[in-house]
């Protein structure tokens, strides 16, 4: 499916959205469209006003069950679920993560199973970085996002019931866990007949509060429509592969064109995976919808750092974390020349992650930089005074735990939406799009970044931070929710996202 064309149209003819070179979805709302008017049609369950949840449900009294979590994405995106997953254990229930074969390792050091999903997350962002998004800018894109989705979507089955790959221990999910990457999660729900939580780290629910974070719209009128927009365009391109998928391995009828990506039940509860005192819960989210903080897993404890690291750190100053993570950089050559040429015109010590990118290959070494590989955040963070990076979800949490002043270096994805955030909460500077990464916008970000009111406002997010357990958040939500799971609806009484856009607009 050539996305890049994929167009919804209203009369006379006017285009509504369409996606951009860049993979994000562009759309205006007609002038003379009553704003109330974008409202029809949607889910029921996101319109409501949020109300005062009821006594939490005694948890702790849930059987042990067997819980499989499907995710989809980098190290960033696992990480989170890990801490999840441990603190499940804790509560008694069994625990499978399942996600890419590349996170093996990392699942099972953290006292997890482990179940491989297909995909390949180096590819995955590869795809992500040039294209933006989870949608194609190029037709000559499309099949290799589609490979990897059929891989993704083909596992999600046997990761839910087939024994454990390498004990042969049978298993057999009672619930499902799951990000939104992981499209197929619902479908595989509905046939197993057990309910399924999804959690992610970017906004998937619809909102009028801001736009989701993969389309670009000016008018706030617009905001809330423009979920059900990304959700129909990513629905467009894969909605083959997932009817096929039901039909020959789920045994269930095929949904129709119009059911949208996420599937036969929109009563699905959502977790968001960040600080309410950074991104307040919106108004328009119902008790259906849950802000549980940030979850940070702690790798810090047992993390014993290279003796190099710790005499060059106690050698000056506090010096400032560079790095990107799993993210391929273009031109990781220039990109390492900026950083080192910006730290020297502002006359400070900097870190640089090499990461995926290949960042650091300097001509000479300097004194005023170390390179280092993977290290925990929540150990090094603490050694930093500000900190410039991608704006992934965890990174973006690591640094402000850690009251550090953070520029973010957006690649694609939600990172531009935890770029505005953390300027609007005054602790970093606008955010440096990947394309737009220069010498005079990175001394401009760690001059800014210097000033006291900016580590003075790091502090106080931080203290407010400093009481949340994302984690066990997390899993109250997951526990308070299966114990008022209400019998699922038929795919058939599924109103389309589709059918709602069309009706509001009157298109033909």
């Amino acid at each position: 499916m050539q996305h890049r064309f994929l167009t919804i149209r209203c009369l006379p003819k006017r285009r509504i959205a369409t996606v951009k070179d860049d993979g994000t979805v562009e759309f205006e709302v007609p002038v003379d469209v009553d704003p109330h008017v974008l409202s029809c049609g949607l889910r029921d369950e996101h319109i409501e006003v949020a109300e005062e949840e009821s006594p939490e449900a005694d948890i702790q009294c849930i059987p042990p069950l067997q819980v499989v979590i499907l995710i989809v994405g980098t190290r960033g995106d696992v990480q989170p679920f890990i801490a999840i997953g441990k603190r499940l254990q804790e509560y008694g229930h069994r625990v499978r993560l399942a996600t890419h074969s590349n996170f093996k390792e990392f699942v099972l050091t953290a006292g997890l199973e482990f179940y491989p999903l297909g995909g390949d997350p180096k590819v995955l962002a590869g795809y992500m970085v040039k294209n933006k998004g989870f949608l194609p800018s190029n037709p000559s894109e499309i099949p290799i996002q589609r490979n990897q989705m059929k891989e993704i979507i083909y596992s999600l089955l046997p990761a839910c019931k087939e024994p454990d790959p390498d004990s042969g221990i049978p298993f057999k999910a009672d619930a499902i866990i799951a990000n939104p990457p992981a499209y197929g999660h619902t479908h595989v729900a509905e046939a197993l007949k057990v309910p399924v939580h999804i959690f992610f780290t970017m906004p998937w629910t619809p909102t009028s509060e801001f736009p989701h974070p993969l389309s670009r719209v000016k008018q706030p009128a617009g905001y809330r429509l423009s979920y059900q927009i990304v959700d129909s365009m990513i629905w467009l391109g894969i909605r083959d592969m997932i009817n096929d998928v039901r039909k020959k391995k789920l045994k269930l009828r095929p949904v129709t064109y119009l059911s949208g990506s996420q599937g036969s039940d929109s009563d699905v509860p959502h977790g968001y995976i960040w600080s309410p005192h950074l991104v307040p819960k919106p108004k328009d989210w119902g008790p259906k919808i849950d802000v549980v903080g940030f979850c940070f897993l702690d790798l810090a404890t047992n993390y014993e750092p290279p003796e190099s690291l710790v005499k060059w750190l106690e050698a000056g100053p506090e010096p400032i974390y560079i790095g990107f993570g799993s993210l391929p950089v273009q031109e990781p050559e220039r990109m390492t020349q900026i950083i080192v040429d910006a730290l020297e015109q502002t006359g400070q010590r900097g870190i640089i992650n090499k990461g995926w990118g290949g960042l650091g290959n300097l001509a000479e070494p300097k004194d005023f930089v170390y390179l280092l590989d993977n290290v925990p955040h929540d150990w090094l963070f603490l050694r930093c005074k500000a900190v410039v990076h991608h704006g992934g979800a965890g990174t973006t949490a690591a640094g402000l735990k850690a009251a550090c002043p953070t520029t973010i270096v957006p690649f694609f994805g939600d990172q531009p939406f935890w770029g505005e955030r953390v300027h609007a909460r005054g602790v970093g500077p606008p955010p440096i799009p990947v394309d737009e990464f220069s010498l005079p916008k990175l001394v401009g970000a760690i001059k800014f970044m210097l000033d006291p009111k900016v580590k003075e406002r790091a502090n106080e997010l931080a203290k407010a931070m400093e009481n949340e357990d994302g984690v066990t958040g997390a899993v109250k939500a997951f526990l308070k929710h299966l114990h008022h799971k209400k019998p699922e609806r038929e795919p058939s009484l599924v109103q389309s996202s589709l059918f709602s856009i069309s009706r509001c607009f009157r298109c033909s």
